[in-house]
């Protein structure tokens, strides 16, 4: 222990072993803030009886500041010295009655010609300017331009199908492979009618608002769950017919001695008569239903969100077959080096949540019942 007796005015300040160890560490340290440098520098030299005024005129502060940081670490040791002490800051000029009450109109009122407020409108109807009503919404997270879309699946079996469907995602069977199969149909192959302009600095690249089209492609595809890895094909339509060859595709590369189960959802062509004869004679592929209006259990859906985000929605493609090329290329490269995509939420966080939801339209239904 360090022992150091100061003036009169000053509490003594002891130092054990292991405080010395971490304001000299301070002291010496280059990757720390500077900030941190000098009051470990205070303390340090308080410690060895060296007199405030001595202290501030070494470091080029003031004694005031000599005199804050020794009570702050008399008060909270080294952790004072980590962190600043909390500000009172500056009074709101926006009262909290005039918050809450711009709280209250954004969630329970409509202006009288829209659907929704904006801030122009908020700010006249509540004599505020623009700026603190953005600055309001943005401290309670509000956003009423924007609405978010939802569906709940009236399936009578949607309990049984979800559980099956995220029990092959988190506890896949032994010897097998799990595969989200469904096909992305009626994918356009788009010319634009006059070349764009390149990106450059200060402009984004441009593109004209028009297009031609040149035909379409239906791409089925089938995301591994193991290694992320996809097997896909194009073909020009996506009849049963379509589905069986790419079934037969499916067989030819995957490893002979392995299970296949199969997450598909519920379009005619995975049901038709044929497609179940043909299941009946390959016994290792099983298809698992998603429930109805659930396509957000199927994982290919993300994939599908890839290609069309990086390689389909602003290409330009002068006939199907470029189109076709294309969607080849990055389906060979994403195989080079493939995300997998993996499943986190079980099935009773999702029926938790539904439950929940399903609550909420209800009352709200009576809400306006009650009216």
């Amino acid at each position: 222990m360090y022992t150091i007796c100061m003036s009169r005015r000053a509490e003594q300040i002891i130092l054990c072993a292991e405080e010395r160890n971490t304001i000299d560490m301070w002291t010496r340290g280059k990757r720390f803030p500077v900030r941190l440098v000098q009051r470990a520098q205070i303390i340090l030299m308080a410690a060895t009886g060296v007199l405030n005024q001595d202290i501030a005129a070494k470091l080029g502060t003031t004694r005031p500041t000599v005199q804050l940081w020794r009570e702050r670490f008399l008060a909270l040791r080294l952790a004072g010295l980590e962190k600043d002490a909390p500000r009172p800051g500056r009074i709101p000029r926006i009262p909290a009655k005039k918050i809450a009450e711009v709280v209250e109109a954004t969630l329970h009122t409509k202006p009288s010609n829209a659907t929704h407020w904006s801030t122009r409108t908020m700010a006249a109807a509540q004599g505020i300017s623009e700026k603190t009503v953005r600055r309001i919404w943005k401290q309670h997270n509000l956003k009423p331009h924007l609405t978010k879309t939802f569906k709940l699946s009236r399936d009578k079996q949607f309990v049984e199908k979800l559980h099956d469907i995220v029990g092959l995602y988190m506890n896949p069977p032994d010897k097998a492979l799990v595969l989200c199969v469904d096909e992305k149909s009626q994918i356009q192959a788009l010319d634009r009618t006059q070349p764009g302009l390149p990106m450059k600095k200060g402009r984004c690249g441009t593109q004209t608002h028009d297009y031609k089209r040149n035909g379409t492609t239906t791409l089925f595809a089938a995301l591994s769950m193991i290694d992320g890895k996809v097997i896909g094909d194009c073909m020009p339509r996506h009849r049963h017919q379509e589905f069986i060859r790419f079934l037969k595709k499916i067989d030819n590369e995957t490893p002979v001695g392995l299970d296949l189960h199969l997450i598909v959802d519920n379009y005619g062509t995975h049901k038709h008569p044929r497609v179940k004869s043909w299941l009946s004679r390959h016994p290792r592929f099983h298809l698992h239903f998603i429930p109805t209006s659930s396509s957000w259990l199927n994982l290919v859906e993300r994939w599908f969100r890839e290609i069309t985000d990086k390689r389909i929605r602003r290409g330009t493609f002068k006939s199907v077959p470029d189109l076709i090329a294309a969607i080849k290329d990055y389906l060979e490269n994403h195989n080079q080096n493939p995300r997998v995509f993996t499943w986190s939420a079980p099935a009773e966080q999702i029926l938790t949540k539904i439950v929940k939801c399903k609550e909420a339209l209800a009352a709200l239904h009576y809400l306006k019942l009650k009216d």
